[in-house]
């Protein structure tokens, strides 16, 4: 009995295992900068597009009056949700919206620093704000996540001393001092992590996993210990929740930033990141004189997270967003084919941004349903949990292979390009390959199927 026991247990623990790397592989929409009741709105299509996860603004409380996006990334008080997004009651509306269409909630959370204003004011949430709160409390009590609204959360104490970052190879400044705008701004009061302020973090965070958040999204991660991230993170915060950290980093293994500070962060926490140096491979791969073979195998060279610690990107917000990261933004079709890249690969949970400010003429905006980033999920979908063999690669094209249930190619250059699939149990004989772009199809009736991939795009074939 004890041995037939210990086996069941084992099995058990390895089926957990393998469903949550297989939810972690799931394709998550960034809402980004999303009112919390448009998402709950479209919970229904959200779904239907195939989407498994949904990262939304930041819940807490900043100004209201202030809705440009990086308001949102100014918190006031941690105690109360309340912006110009929204506030609590719209935010469980959204996650009971979510829950009924099996769709997980993920929470951008802001732990680093409070917001810059009040003349730089280290009192929060302030006199003005406490006296709000108290000449309408059955509207701020409906807000409240946790703790005593009667009186302050942090004060001068709780942050480090005043000081912008002035050199980001620091690793001690990028994470002692502050993140300023220049021009004189004094930046934004940098959270000091002492006992006080930890707690208040865990009750923020175990507040919003009581109502319903799978996720966490880490703001500004590099600029936070190891130790203090440790220490808000723990073991009743992590369990069950998907957590994912932003450490924005200039290539892979090899550059001076990732061993400072993202091979830190991956070694001394069990968290996932943004594949930054994935993103940097594939900017490097797809640009003029890049080769795609390069995308191949890029963990191999160190271009690459692990698949389970991965949250894949083609852009995110912090890119188009802030002049010292739009080097990254590719040409469209580029950013389509790397995209296509993304979802069809086996490894990383790929993230889609959809955006509202209508940065760059709106070239994000809506991108969640339109009609090509919908067909890679829809593949992605069809394929989880498949390996996945390389093809061909060279310089223009790259191709793999998804178990027998798909087919991935990629042409970034400018002429069609024929692939040679050999075929010996490694696809399915007499069964329809379609790819979900343009309908093209094929089927496998010898020991090798030769495949066209037009210049200048991506086909993702699946076995109907």
């Amino acid at each position: 009995m004890i041995a037939k026991r210990s086996f069941f247990t084992w099995f058990l623990l390895l089926h957990t295992i393998l469903l949550t790397s297989h939810s972690h592989a799931d394709v998550i929409l960034h809402a980004f900068n999303w009112r919390y009741d448009e998402v709950a709105a479209k919970a229904s299509e959200i779904a239907s597009l195939g989407y498994k996860q949904v990262l939304v603004a930041p819940p807490l409380k900043s100004d209201a009056a202030n809705c440009a996006w990086w308001g949102r990334y100014q918190p006031q008080d941690l105690r109360v949700i309340d912006h110009c997004l929204g506030n609590k009651q719209d935010f469980q509306t959204m996650i009971n919206a979510l829950n009924a269409v099996n769709v997980s909630t993920y929470a951008d959370i802001v732990l680093n620093h409070m917001a810059n204003e009040r003349n730089n004011s280290t009192t929060f949430p302030g006199t003005a704000a406490l006296s709000a709160y108290a000449s309408n409390p059955g509207y701020w009590n409906n807000q409240k996540l946790f703790g005593d609204l009667n009186y302050g959360l942090f004060g001068s104490g709780d942050f480090h001393p005043e000081g912008c970052i002035t050199d980001y190879n620091d690793v001690g400044a990028v994470q002692y001092w502050r993140l300023c705008g220049g021009n004189g701004d004094r930046g934004l009061p940098d959270m000091d992590p002492n006992n006080w302020v930890r707690q208040q973090q865990r009750s923020y965070l175990s507040a919003l996993k009581s109502m319903g958040v799978k996720g966490f999204r880490v703001d500004a991660a590099k600029h936070m210990t190891i130790w203090h991230i440790n220490q808000v993170f723990d073991a009743t915060i992590k369990n069950g929740m998907h957590i994912f950290g932003e450490v924005i980093t200039g290539g892979g293994t090899g550059s001076s930033d990732y061993q400072k500070f993202l091979g830190p962060y991956l070694q001394y926490t069990d968290h996932s990141a943004y594949d930054f140096p994935l993103l940097n491979a594939m900017v490097n791969a797809f640009k003029p004189g890049g080769s795609l073979s390069a995308l191949e195998n890029p963990f191999a060279f160190g271009n690459a997270l692990a698949g389970t610690r991965a949250v894949t990107v083609a852009v995110t917000h912090d890119i188009p967003l802030n002049n010292g990261f739009r080097y990254l933004i590719m040409d469209p079709t580029d950013e389509h084919l790397a995209t296509a890249y993304l979802t069809g690969r086996d490894g990383g949970a790929p993230m889609i941004f959809s955006d509202k400010t209508g940065t760059d003429n709106g070239r994000w905006v809506d991108d969640y349903k339109q009609a090509d980033i919908t067909a890679m999920i829809a593949f992605h979908n069809r394929v989880q949990g498949q390996g996945q063999e390389t093809i061909y690669y060279d310089d223009c094209v790259l191709a793999f292979r998804r178990g027998k249930e798909g087919v991935v190619g990629i042409n970034k250059c400018g002429n069609e390009r024929w692939i040679e699939l050999y075929t010996n149990e490694k696809y399915y004989w007499f069964r329809t390959y379609r790819d979900v772009f343009s309908g093209d199809t094929f089927s496998i009736d010898s020991s090798s199927e030769w495949v066209r991939i037009p210049g200048r795009s991506a086909r993702m074939w699946y076995a109907d």
